[in-house]
């Protein structure tokens, strides 16, 4: 209990900033971050699946979080989480958490370097306390107007500087000695920028308290109105979103934490149950939505966690800080915590990465890139399906691969023999014709297709049209040796 007490602290030091800095980004009440994190610690971390990973707000949904709350409004977003809650539950129950692992890397990757990048062209114009213009190439494009605004007016450029130092202390703290890396690296900077701010009265953004009890939104039929106004086809595209993403990043998370520690493994049904039921819960209180987060969990093994316990009563220290401390969120600068997620958004892109996986796998890099475009060019959830429908088309390609070879006929001199091998697909039936259609038209063709793996309905029909026409021709006569059936 001891080492779970210490990690327990560790993890709501490292949890508060984050889960305050995630709401803000997410243009919803600073408190409901909180919610979602002692949630995450107190409901979904009592639950079985994984002992040592920690849940609770995310910097991988706050671009989406964003996009919903602007288009539906803040009422319908309680509703599209408690959705998605439910659907992971129905999921865990299916015992599909482990189809999750199928999902190629590539498209993962390239979905959280999107979500970086959309995040950290969103986070520098908080941090010179301007707003955003709202999708993601507006954003980018925007981006050199703001920094001339920025650098023309005193108050933004003081606030731009705050946010500056805070990446700086995240990017510099794991070089400092150990005794002081005792602090986490988010707290430090929060701590240190609101004291700079608070001494010496600087005129920067602060973050907006509305109080606990009042951030919380029950479940109502505003909500739903909104979403029929908005349109049902968005909303559902947006709670499967919310369903997938949340539920591949909290599984993703469990196996890099699988690697950090020796004791038992995750579970991923029982896993995906443990987040849909926080986020049932979450979507009943209105609150973001949550996943299992690597920070977190990374800082909680290193603290020297054992059990469950730390988690759990990290959910308890978040809600103790809530009830009692909720004056202390008004004095944080909101450029900090752009600061804070700006470097998070760069944490999320994998260029050391993008290297190697270019020089050994191209077409896995070249999925990674397009999905990052495309979710900057659209948004989430049509970014993931274009990395998805791309990574299939891909693996569909390579799994297709034919080989055609045209020896002589050993026994006949006027005879060739065409031997097609592999898997015969339409992708490749030009490929396969063209190699067919330079053969001499008054030859005799023994096609061998035994070797063949697989043969679709299209290929076998053009080679069947093919051979047919051969033998039309006065000289020539096509013998098609089928694949066993």
């Amino acid at each position: 209990m001891r080492a779970d007490l210490t990690a327990s602290v560790v993890v709501f030091l490292v949890a508060v900033p984050l889960c305050v800095g995630v709401a803000v980004a997410s243009g919803v009440p600073a408190e409901l971050g909180l919610v979602t994190g002692i949630v995450g610690g107190l409901v979904t971390g009592l639950l079985p699946g994984s002992s040592l990973q920690v849940s609770g707000p995310a910097a991988g949904l706050t671009v989406l979080v964003l996009e919903a709350v602007n288009e539906f409004g803040l009422p319908a977003l309680g509703v599209f989480v408690l959705i998605a809650g439910v659907l992971q539950l129905a999921m865990g129950a299916l015992r599909l958490g482990r189809w999750f692992r199928a999902i190629s890397i590539a498209v993962v990757e390239g979905m959280l370097a999107g979500i970086g990048l959309v995040l950290i062209a969103g986070q520098l114009y908080a941090m010179a306390d301007a707003k955003a213009p709202g999708s993601g190439p507006a954003n980018f494009a925007g981006l050199p107007g703001m920094f001339s605004r920025t650098f023309g007016s005193t108050d933004a450029l003081i606030a731009f500087a705050l946010g500056a130092v805070t990446v700086a202390i995240m990017a510099l703290w794991r070089h400092l000695p150990a005794k002081v890396r005792v602090v986490p690296a988010p707290l430090a900077a929060v701590a240190l920028t609101t004291a700079v701010v608070a001494l010496f009265a600087l005129p920067v953004k602060r973050v907006e308290v509305q109080g606990l009890l009042d951030s919380i939104r029950l479940p109502s039929t505003d909500g739903l109105v909104q979403i029929a106004e908005a349109g049902l086809v968005g909303a559902v595209g947006t709670v499967v979103a919310i369903t997938l993403i949340a539920s591949a990043e909290s599984l993703f998370s469990a196996a890099a934490v699988d690697r950090l520690h020796t004791g038992p493994g995750t579970d991923y049904d029982k896993e995906l149950m443990a987040q849909g039921a926080g986020n049932t819960v979450c979507g009943v209180l209105g609150a973001l939505p949550m996943t299992a987060v690597i920070v977190r969990s990374a800082a909680n093994v290193q603290a020297g966690a054992q059990t469950k316990a730390s988690r759990v009563l990290h959910g308890f220290w978040l809600l103790l800080f809530a009830a009692l401390l909720p004056a202390a969120l008004g004095l944080i600068p909101v450029a900090s915590l752009a600061g804070i997620l700006v470097f998070s958004g760069w944490k999320l892109i994998p260029l050391k990465a993008l290297g190697p996986l270019w020089r050994e796998h191209r077409g896995e890099a070249v999925i990674l890139v397009a999905t990052a475009v495309a979710i900057v060019a659209t948004n989430m959830f049509e970014g993931v399906v274009a990395g998805l429908l791309l990574a299939v088309a891909k693996t569909a390609w390579e799994t297709s691969h034919v080989q055609v070879d045209v020896h002589e006929d050993a026994d006949r001199s006027d005879a060739l023999r065409v031997v097609v091998s592999g898997n015969a697909t339409f992708l490749r039936l030009p490929r396969i014709l063209d190699a067919l259609e330079k053969l001499p038209k008054d030859r005799h063709i023994d096609l061998d297709l035994a070797g063949l793996r697989h043969l679709d309905h299209a290929c076998s029909t053009a080679l069947t049209n093919w051979a047919d026409r051969h033998n039309n021709k006065e000289e020539g006569t096509t013998r098609v040796l089928m694949p066993a059936a």
